[in-house]
């Protein structure tokens, strides 16, 4: 598999690298994506967006081809991670699919910090079907950002499962799974995203504290 073509916001000579990865059905250019990346960017952080194979073929094939398998998906990770090592902090993560699969490799390719955006805990409507076994004993520096009644894992859920010390949940007011709140919460999908890029780069900025220790 060849290293992934980034696409690529923020400053060259940022102290960190934020490697970003798309949910199961919306690409890396995608209104949500654009929002993360040119936030984080703009904060002074360098974040490389790619696509997993499948998503990469809907551009060319014309027809939507459903998500790769699993071993192809990691093995994607691996190469983005490898491709974009060098000499600064390097956090991973992704929205709903992407981030979980980030967070099956976290651990094993050493990288400094992980961001789950809206983390797909269960199948929704399938609570039973967990999706947590591997982030009960996680240790790289991990932050969920997730939304309060997100279907995939509400907050009542979430906050009664046993997850690793290092996971820091953050909970987007009334989100969704894509982080917007109905109207009549009285917050807004601009001030849900506004607080969701600001909790990743304070958590990458403790990241290149950390490494500066």
């Amino acid at each position: 598999m060849t290293a992934p073509d980034f696409l690529t916001d923020g400053p060259a000579d940022a102290p960190a690298s934020f490697v970003l990865a798309h949910g199961a059905g919306a690409p890396m250019d995608a209104p949500f994506m654009n929002q993360i990346a040119e936030g984080v960017a703009a904060a002074g952080f360098r974040v490389l967006r790619f696509e997993f194979p499948y998503m990469a073929g809907r551009r060319t094939g014309g027809s939507k081809r459903p998500p790769d398998r699993q071993p192809v998906l990691l093995e994607s990770w691996r190469n983005a991670i490898a491709a974009a090592a060098a000499d600064r902090a390097l956090v991973i993560g992704g929205k709903s699919m992407g981030g979980r699969m980030a967070s099956l490799v976290a651990d094993e390719s050493g990288v400094d910090g992980l961001i789950c955006l809206g983390y797909p805990f269960h199948p929704p409507g399938k609570p039973d079907k967990l999706r947590t076994e591997h982030l009960e004993g996680i240790t790289c520096p991990t932050l969920i950002l997730q939304g309060e009644r997100d279907p995939f894992g509400n907050r009542t859920e979430v906050e009664s499962y046993r997850l690793s010390e290092a996971i820091t949940l953050e909970w987007i007011p009334d989100g969704n799974h894509d982080l917007s709140p109905r109207k009549a919460s009285g917050h807004t999908a601009q001030s849900n995203m506004a607080a969701t890029t600001t909790a990743a780069v304070t958590f990458l900025e403790n990241v290149v504290r950390r490494q500066k220790a």
